[in-house]
């Protein structure tokens, strides 16, 4: 065409060059306040989800609320990420960030320090079984592509100084935006940390990082504690001339409301239902997690007063047996472990089949019965105590928690995935664990059976938190006590009693008490009271077997009631 001007063919190989040309190092900042977003946006669903149901409409104040946690995200990366460290430590947040809006996404898991305490409590063998598709759709895009873009990343080098005046920038203006959308909506956000805190525990990943800072200020302290002596001067009385013979067992994630023997639709203790036992209907666990609950019911303290830390520095109900000399204390473990309780008494593990000749997909609980009498056997003098601790309901793979022949109720959820099953799937899974925990104490029963005439023989029953399984979004368990669901909360509790040793109990009496409130508080005191303990400790009003005769080491007389 005429008139028009031929391209200069050196400006246009020019142009051509630049777009070629690899980008040039960014500031260091720039690539903080990206992943910041990027967390911001793709891993905190719950936490906005949850907000939009309770915020309808505000949207004005929704937008506030989501520049508010990105500024608190900027801030947390700023704080972390320095010069070569901070490319590790984004790539890895970024991936661990996945993670966990993984669980809080799937599972409503809350990432508070009794979670991570969870975490770091749990059995290796137990985290295969998290492991399933979705989890890996989570790493891969929501973890693993941002983190190689940051990776990949070219950073412009500066010195420290310089770079700290950079994020005294970023840090500085974030706070002012925050302050801002605060003062703008100081009316909605005074209810929302007032009225809504579980919903703030879903910001990922900052509450589990300022979790995760609490817990380890508080193990540090904990660090070089010395262990109080507790109940050393417990002893059983001479008049006491019968042995005993108990056996407690520690359930795993047992809720009340799936026990037929509780009044559940289905029959999932038809063996218990045939035996001549207790049931207690209402029962509350001391916490909503294992590490929590286990110690919890073996201390003196009660749920008002336990913490983790008065646990780790007292000595417990079990040490308080073995100060007396006269009971042989054995724990027998298919779980992780003891969480601290056992650590000064004989421990066994059945996790594996040096212990546990029952094992297939898994080793079973029936295998905690292997050789007991063995045991029983090589204790000619003294009563005995031992805790057989289950593996019970624990979840998500609930269809491995059972051998196949207790597949009664069908179809089951076959994967940890429980996001992939219906709920008709999990219950079913879920209620044929159970079913196995009733066969199991069924063959604990008929243990003990064996050993009436030699012995005074109980079983004591008792899980240690529930679980939830998609009621209102949730699964598992482990929420904040205060905030968790009450099927997280309510356990079973059976007690029954061999014929030798009813002798001594107002059986009666303890049945007219079989749906009044008890608690994992009540369990301290009731086994002193079975073993018959004198101690200043025992509290004959916590004991829910108190109508018994109780013997002292100064005189025999009927406890109160």
């Amino acid at each position: 065409m005429q008139g028009m001007k031929k391209p200069d063919p050196v400006r246009l190989k020019d142009r051509i060059s630049m777009l070629k040309r690899k980008p040039g190092p960014v500031p260091l900042s720039r690539i903080v306040l990206l992943t910041a977003l990027c967390i911001t946006v793709l891993h905190n669903y719950t936490l906005f989800s949850n907000m939009a149901k309770v915020y309808q409409g505000q949207y004005l104040f929704l937008a506030a609320s989501v520049i508010i946690f990105f500024c608190l995200n900027v801030i947390l990366l700023n704080l972390v990420a320095y010069q070569r460290a901070a490319k590790p430590v984004l790539t890895v947040l970024l991936l661990f960030s996945a993670a966990q809006a993984y669980f809080t996404d799937c599972f409503g898991v809350i990432g508070d320090q009794e979670m991570i305490r969870n975490i770091l409590w749990t059995d290796p063998r137990e985290v295969s079984g998290w492991f399933n598709s979705r989890l890996a759709v989570y790493l891969a895009f929501l973890g693993l592509a941002p983190a190689l873009l940051v990776y990949m990343a070219p950073v412009r080098t500066m010195t420290l100084k310089r770079e700290l005046i950079f994020k005294m920038r970023d840090v500085v203006a974030a706070l002012g935006v925050m302050a801002l959308c605060l003062l703008s909506f100081g009316a909605s956000y005074a209810s929302f940390f007032r009225e809504h805190k579980l919903i703030r525990h879903y910001a990922t990943p900052a509450f589990f990082i300022y979790s995760s800072g609490r817990l380890a200020y508080r193990e540090a302290t904990l660090s070089n504690h010395i262990v109080a002596e507790l109940g050393a001067d417990a002893g059983i009385s001479p008049q006491d001339e019968g042995r005993e013979l108990i056996i407690m067992v520690v359930g795993e994630t047992a809720r009340a409301d799936r026990f037929s023997l509780n009044g559940y639709g289905r029959e999932t203790n038809p063996l218990l239902a045939r035996e001549d036992l207790v049931a207690f209907t209402d029962v509350e666990s001391c916490g909503t997690s294992t590490v929590i609950s286990v110690p919890c019911m073996f201390s003196n303290f009660g749920r008002a007063g336990f913490t983790s830390e008065k646990a780790a520095a007292t000595e417990n109900l079990l040490d308080i047996l073995s100060h007396t000399g006269k009971v042989n204390v054995l724990w027998r473990d298919n779980n992780s472990d003891s969480k601290g309780v056992a650590l000064r008494v004989p421990y066994q593990d059945f996790r594996t089949q040096t212990f546990n000749p029952v094992c297939d997909l898994e080793c079973r609980d029936e295998g905690l019965l292997a050789r007991l009498q063995e045991y029983i056997d090589s204790k000619p003098k003294g009563d005995i105590f031992i805790v057989l601790h289950q593996l019970g309901n624990h979840g998500p793979e609930y269809f491995k928690r059972y051998p196949k022949r207790f597949e009664a109720f069908k179809p089951v959820c076959k994967t940890g995935d429980l996001g992939q099953c219906s709920r008709e799937e999990i219950s079913n899974a879920y209620d044929n664990a159970i079913l196995y925990t009733d066969y199991f104490l069924a063959q604990t029963i008929a243990f003990l059976k064996k050993n009436d005439g030699r012995f005074e023989t109980a079983m004591f029953y008792v899980s240690d938190h529930g679980e939830s399984l998609g009621e209102n979004g949730l699964y598992l368990h482990g929420m904040p006590y205060a905030l968790s669901p009450a099927v997280q909360r309510r356990v079973p509790m059976i007690a029954w009693f061999g014929e030798s040793i009813r002798h001594e109990i107002d059986l009666p009496a303890v049945r007219a008490r079989a749906h009044d409130h008890f608690s994992h508080d009540n369990v301290f005191h009731s086994i002193l009271g079975l073993l018959e303990i004198d101690t200043p400790l025992y509290d004959p009003e916590k004991d829910i077997f108190k109508d018994r005769p109780v013997i002292t080491a100064s005189h025999a007389t009927p406890a109160p009631g």
